[in-house]
């Protein structure tokens, strides 16, 4: 990634999204309305100015603590003014009734955009980081993770085809497309998903099972895993199924997008296509 390009993308996101940034000065009193932002503040080490969170955010653990405003879709508005925020960082998961209702009451509402990519998770963060004063730091997280990614990715062999379904929603059966980030952790580990092109994250079991993928991935956890994963062996003539290869990921590793999260989701999904590269 060429720092001069990232620089400039972050600069336009900044014009773009209306940030709080201006000379010398940084957020105070933040809300988080997406749990991906609340971790990559906590990444950032501002967790102390973090005054409200959504219900969703749990993780870092101490997250769990903040004073809740509502979930990742809708807000308690009157509950936001009361703690008067310098800056209200929103996802597109937001209800837009609710963030046009903040705007017009004159909170600076900072809209993120859907990530399709690491290299947009990563000028997104910088932009986060910008905004709270600590861009060196961002900087630093960003080529400690690029890093790896790089070294993940000059490890994997170069013949690798591997065919890989992402489940992470059982009824309807749902899984990533192009336009989420985890079709491009899937691409750098040298995997193929299946659902790449489909139309939307909507998806058949029929689709699946004509696509024969080498890998089924399952981005949930507790029983509901398990479950699908019971379901899918069904199915005896998957390459999936023959050769064993079914695993269960951290649904927030794979939903909730950070550049170090990005960096351990990856590391997973190779482990899991090529750990047992013997079987294939």
């Amino acid at each position: 990634m060429r720092w001069h390009k990232l620089i400039l993308h972050s600069l336009i996101l900044l014009f773009l999204f209306n940030s709080f940034v201006f000379a010398g000065s940084s957020a105070q009193r933040i809300i988080s309305l997406g749990p991906s932002l609340t971790e990559e503040l906590y990444l950032l080490g501002v967790e102390d100015s973090i005054v409200g969170v959504t219900t969703y955010c749990t993780k870092p653990k101490p997250a769990q603590q903040k004073e809740k405003v509502g979930t990742v879709v809708g807000v308690n508005v009157e509950k936001i003014v009361s703690l008067d925020p310098d800056i209200i960082l929103a996802t597109p998961l937001v209800d837009a009734k609710d963030k046009r209702k903040l705007e017009d009451l004159g909170l600076n509402v900072v809209n993120f955009t859907q990530v399709k990519d690491f290299t947009q998770i990563c000028e997104q963060f910088l932009m986060l980081g910008e905004i709270v004063g600590k861009k060196e730091k961002a900087q630093d997280i960003i080529l400690k993770a690029n890093q790896k990614v790089n070294n993940i990715k000059s490890s994997i062999p170069k013949s690798a085809n591997r065919k890989v379904f992402i489940q992470v929603g059982a009824n309807p059966l749902f899984t990533m497309n192009k336009d989420f980030f985890i079709n491009d952790i899937i691409k750098c580990a040298g995997g193929i998903n299946i659902a790449e092109n489909a139309g939307s994250g909507l998806y058949s079991r029929e689709n699946v099972i004509s696509a024969n993928p080498d890998f089924i991935i399952i981005a949930t956890m507790g029983m509901v895993g398990e479950q699908e994963k019971t379901f899918w062996q069904r199915y005896k003539t998957l390459n999936a199924v023959k050769n064993n290869n079914i695993y269960i990921i951290d649904s927030d590793l794979m939903c909730v997008p950070t550049p170090l999260s990005f960096v351990a989701a990856l590391e997973q999904i190779v482990g899991f296509l090529y750990d047992g590269q013997d079987k294939l």
